[in-house]
């Protein structure tokens, strides 16, 4: 399940290389995935997660408490 945000999950698209000549060929978009660690306060551990960057943003907006707890009654393990 590599290349996958355990957030938001963004995963590759497929789309086409297009040349000066107008011949397709194949190509995969990869989302822009970081590996991050984040302090979680409220177990007092350190959580790693790979998140695209538009996950971050949302974790900085909602709190990491309440992106966990949606995450959690998803059925993800964290």
């Amino acid at each position: 399940m590599a290349r996958v945000c355990q957030v938001t999950g963004k995963k590759p698209i497929v789309g086409n290389n297009v040349s000066h000549s107008n011949i397709k060929t194949k190509r995969r978009f990869l989302p822009n995935l970081q590996t991050k660690r984040f302090f979680f306060a409220e177990e007092d551990r350190w959580i790693t997660l790979k998140l695209s960057a538009d996950a971050i943003r949302t974790i900085n907006k909602n709190g990491l408490a309440t992106v966990v707890k949606q995450l959690r009654a998803e059925g993800v393990k964290i």
